[in-house]
């Protein structure tokens, strides 16, 4: 028995068409006894840290790549998975490239754009349904004369259709036609057979039908899931190197997401020093002696040397400089916009030098571990208020300062909850909006609880039909699910390289707003910089109050 890697893997954030999450995945994946996965989400790169991380926790191979889903509609899918970090960056510009010239949520790709980025990348094209030797001829002849033909390989998978030994053995003739290894698939979008109905649902919710009139919008089949190695082995017998290039590929993916961190802090903030960390302290002692100007205390002098110390020791400079300068701007007496930094920042005797917050350590006692700590090894988490109707004068300094390429928003990843689910698996199911409506009224507005049948029957419902049983049922199976990206309130991603080298960068819903595919959780996990650029109403209010004051008064306050 061959080592069976499965490549062409979709998770749930290929948004309504996947029908799992990546952790289960992997998790499935490592019992089955597989040797890796390739995560490949349509167009998309939002669930490769989620199963990165899981990955790793478990000692799981993966390759995080992406589905390239064209708009010419006549170019096959294509699998690209990047071989080292250079390779990650042209996929990412690509992707950004796709974004960005189309409406948010969606990507225009067509192949000279691949073509135009296919240095370092691994290729699987992915045959269609009706298999045309002429065109896949041609597209193997682009490709191979952009790239190599050691970086292209041919999928085959199962159709189930009973032609299946016919169709493997046309696909093996064009790829020995074209000189490019034939490679085993099974186009996974649900980790086992028992997701198959929700993923019925998610298809039937992205096409606006019903279950019952979805026909062949639905899979055939119940086989879209993860396999065995001896499975594989044994579907793939007259192929066996069908199955051994997939271990052969896994090993030609040699970029993973872990050299993302900590690597990507921005430093021209440093402004003529030679290190990040020396200009943190001169600020911070140039600021110090504005908080003091009678000296500080020996307590407070020794906490400021350990925090650092410790920055220093965790790289993490770059961050504060980043929020000093931000912070800085608002506070120029040309700008002029309140701001206040909060939290767990109020822990640091640095943010209170750098003039970020404003709780004075002579009278506190401060816990700089709740802030940042050794053992954590997580990026400080500072947020910074700013009057909410000028904050976005704040953020289009931090895109000009930056630019577009090296700063975005963080996305916010929105999920089913307890109503969503039941409204939409009810109407997949027919149901009539007044019944949907008293289903969904049982629950709360943001719980994460299903509807039970006593709830159905209290609601004057048959608890007990067989419908509205398998209504109850997959809505609860549905909620967590990724329904589509949205925008951070004001998490700032910004890199030192172009951040669209490290994730792809999509528009926003508002105007002039760019919106990264990655969450703070997935950030968080890859260590990379997020800033809080906040708004709160209160100090709008603050601000025509001063106004007030010096109008009436004469009197001139600040915070």
């Amino acid at each position: 028995m061959s080592a069976y890697a499965e490549l062409a893997v979709t998770t749930n954030f290929s948004f309504l068409r996947g029908a799992s999450e990546p952790e289960e995945l992997v998790a499935q994946a490592k019992a089955l006894g597989l040797s890796g996965l390739g995560i490949a989400d349509r167009n998309s790169v939002a669930g490769a840290v989620r199963a990165h991380v899981a990955a790793k926790e478990i000692g799981l191979a993966i390759a995080p790549g992406a589905r390239l889903v064209f708009d010419d509609g006549c170019t096959p899918d294509i699998l690209v998975f990047p071989r080292d970090r250079a390779a990650w960056g042209r996929l990412t510009r690509l992707l950004s490239l796709g974004k960005r010239r189309a409406e948010k949520g969606d990507c225009l790709l067509g192949l000279p754009d691949l073509l135009e980025f296919v240095e370092g990348q691994n290729l699987i094209v992915i045959p269609p349904a009706r298999i045309d030797a002429r065109a896949l001829g041609r597209l193997f002849d682009r490709l191979t004369t952009s790239a190599s033909r050691h970086s292209v390989w041919l999928g085959a998978g199962m159709l189930y259709r009973g032609d299946d030994a016919r169709r493997l053995a046309r696909l093996a003739a064009i790829a020995r036609d074209a000189f490019v290894p034939l490679i085993a698939m099974n186009d996974v979008v649900y980790h086992a057979h028992e997701r198959r109905e929700l993923q019925d649902v998610v298809t039937c919710i992205r096409e606006h039908v019903t279950i019952d009139s979805a026909g062949r919008l639905l899979e055939a089949n119940a086989e879209r899931h993860l396999k065995s190695p001896k499975e594989m082995t044994r579907l793939f017998r007259h192929y066996p190197d069908a199955v051994a290039q997939t271990a052969r590929f896994l090993e030609r993916c040699r970029f993973s997401l872990e050299s993302l961190r900590a690597t990507e802090y921005p430093q021209e903030t440093r402004k003529g020093f030679a290190t990040s960390q020396e200009a943190l302290i001169a600020y911070a002692e140039e600021g110090a002696r504005r908080r003091f100007p009678h000296g500080m205390t020996t307590k407070v002098r020794h906490a400021l040397n350990e925090e650092l110390r410790l920055v220093g020791e965790l790289n993490y400079a770059p961050f504060f400089l980043t929020v000093h300068d931000i912070v800085n701007f608002a506070r120029r007496p040309d700008i002029g916009i309140l701001c206040q930094g909060r939290g767990s920042a109020a822990n640091s005797v640095i943010c209170y030098c750098l003039g970020i917050t404003d709780v004075n350590p002579e009278k506190a006692d401060l816990l700089f571990e709740r802030f940042v700590s050794a053992e954590r090894r997580e990026p400080p988490d500072i947020d910074v208020d700013f009057e909410h109707e000028r904050r976005e004068e704040v953020i289009q300094y931090i895109y000009r300062t930056y630019t577009r390429e090296r700063a975005g928003l963080a996305a916010t990843v929105i999920c089913y909850r307890g109503r969503s689910a039941i409204r939409d698996v009810g109407k997949v199911f027919g149901l009539s909006d007044d019944i949907v409506g008293r289903l969904a009224g049982t629950l709360w507005g943001w719980s994460m609880e299903g509807v039970a049948a006593d709830q159905a029957s209290r609601a004057g419902l048959d608890g007990a039909d067989p419908r509205l049983v398998r209504v109850m049922a997959l809505a609860q199976e549905l909620m967590g699910f990724p329904r589509h990206l949205s925008q951070h309130v004001g998490g700032f991603v910004v890199t030192r390289s172009r951040l669209d080298e490290v994730v792809p960068i999509e528009n926003a819903a508002m105007d002039e707003r760019t919106v990264i595919e990655w969450d703070k959780n997935d950030l968080e996990a890859l260590g990379l910089l997020k800033v809080d650029v906040l708004a709160l109403g209160m100090l709008s209010c603050l601000r025509r109050a001063f106004a007030l004051l010096q109008s009436h008064y004469g009197v001139s306050r600040d915070l």
